[in-house]
């Protein structure tokens, strides 16, 4: 591998140089695309030639190659900054490509709540109100918050457990039955619960997960179920549900 790297990448300077160009033009050419797998494929191509092209640069530089490696770290750093530009630009005067919230209405007879916001850290961590961190909960239950942009969320989960597991969530749009963000959801808002000797105790997400479907400033009605998996291998259940008023994400 090592051999690899420095008979194709590094010393053919070229090679990270092309390859981030064409992850750049694929960037453009999908970024209004409504194709999330084609989204993601695209944004990790990007970032790997990102990374290809920072090591090769520095690389060239070590080698006292130094107009190669000025001219890779140059185009690395112009074209970053480019794409941020343009994608903000295209964010806020371009044409909206998520439609999944438009002709959305917040459903009647519903009991519908709000996310609860939370306030970020000197280390961008969020932290939850105080008023939530001190409650104490007497049966099973669990709070949706908003993270730092509209649709990324985070949640507390209350749960008395005999047993170890997994909790995690599913979201499904109410006035429709689409499930949302699957199935990359489950694997998101997952966390690991221990047996909590048959007294409610409180767990919460690490970092923040995505509902992708919809736009900020679309508001519709959402279901949160949440499910648990236990170790031994059994069945999943699920636990209790929640309606919520939330954002999609904006890519």
């Amino acid at each position: 591998m090592t051999e690899f790297l420095k008979i194709y990448i590094l010393k053919k300077w070229w090679l990270p140089f092309l390859l981030f160009i064409l992850s750049s033009l694929i960037f453009l050419a999908l970024i209004s695309s409504k194709n999330k797998t084609l989204l993601n494929i695209s944004d990790y191509f990007f970032l790997f030639t990102i990374i290809l092209l920072l090591i090769a640069g520095f690389w060239q530089l070590i080698k006292g190659k130094w107009y190669i490696g000025i001219l890779q770290l140059g185009t690395l750093f112009v074209g970053v900054l480019g794409l941020i530009f343009i994608s903000s630009f295209m964010s806020m005067f371009g044409p909206d490509t998520d439609t999944f919230a438009d002709n959305l209405k917040l459903p009647e007879n519903v009991k519908l709540e709000k996310p609860i916001d939370t306030r970020m850290g000197d280390n961008f961590e969020s932290i939850r109100p105080d008023s939530i961190k001190q409650i104490i909960k007497e049966k099973t239950d669990f709070q949706l918050y908003n993270s730092f942009q509209p649709g990324l969320y985070e949640y507390d989960l209350w749960i008395k457990s005999k047993q170890n597991g997994i909790a995690f969530l599913k979201a499904f749009e109410i006035t429709q039955e689409i499930e949302l963000s699957a199935p990359r959801l489950k694997e998101r808002s997952s966390m690991r619960i221990s047996n909590t000797n048959d007294s409610i105790k409180k767990f919460s997400t690490k970092d923040d997960f995505t509902i992708y479907e919809g736009d900020w400033g679309k508001p519709y009605g959402a279901r949160f179920e949440i499910w648990f998996k236990p170790d031994n291998n059994g069945k999943e259940e699920k636990l209790l549900e929640k309606n919520y008023i939330i954002e999609g994400w904006m890519r």
